[in-house]
């Protein structure tokens, strides 16, 4: 993917001055960074380094050790699907397949617009209740072909 987006470095300035240069707090610090970009720009974590007077490699480390940070530009929804057993007997990846086909993307990328980012995951830990997929946070179950085109429409 790899499609470069224009960073404002400004708007992330509340955000380093919230935490008052604790380093212990880096983590919570990558969160509200991620919320304002929807990702970790390289920029960002370069300014995060010298405004907490920490090493990069330290910066970076946390970054990429956390599933829940992203290093790459993501959509402005973020689509999971699960793939564990319960979900996988119950459809999911004919979800994920539809989802593929209907966003034109594969797994683990984003929409050339921006606004989808399409992920999957091994299990959510709500087996009874699958196929189940996540738009932003909100669960959606029992999911099947009709009721996703009806989430994905609630979206665009």
């Amino acid at each position: 993917m790899n499609r470069q987006m224009e960073i404002d470095l400004k708007k992330i300035d509340p955000v380093i001055d919230k935490y008052q240069g604790d380093r212990g707090l880096l983590i919570s610090l990558l969160q509200d960074i991620q919320e304002v970009y929807n990702y970790l720009p390289e920029e960002a974590l370069l300014k995060v380094s010298e405004a907490l007077d920490i090493p990069k490699s330290q910066v970076f480390s946390v970054a990429t050790f956390f599933k829940a940070f992203s290093l790459e530009p993501r959509g402005q929804h973020l689509v999971t699907v699960c793939l564990g057993t319960a979900c996988h007997v119950r459809g999911g990846q004919r979800i994920v397949e539809k989802l593929e086909r209907d966003l034109d993307i594969k797994a683990g990328e984003t929409t050339e617009d921006f606004s989808f980012t399409l992920e999957t995951v091994n299990c959510l830990g709500c087996c009874a209740l699958g196929p189940v997929l996540v738009v932003d946070g909100k669960y959606e179950s029992r999911v099947d072909s009709a009721k996703l085109d009806q989430i994905i429409k609630r979206y665009r």
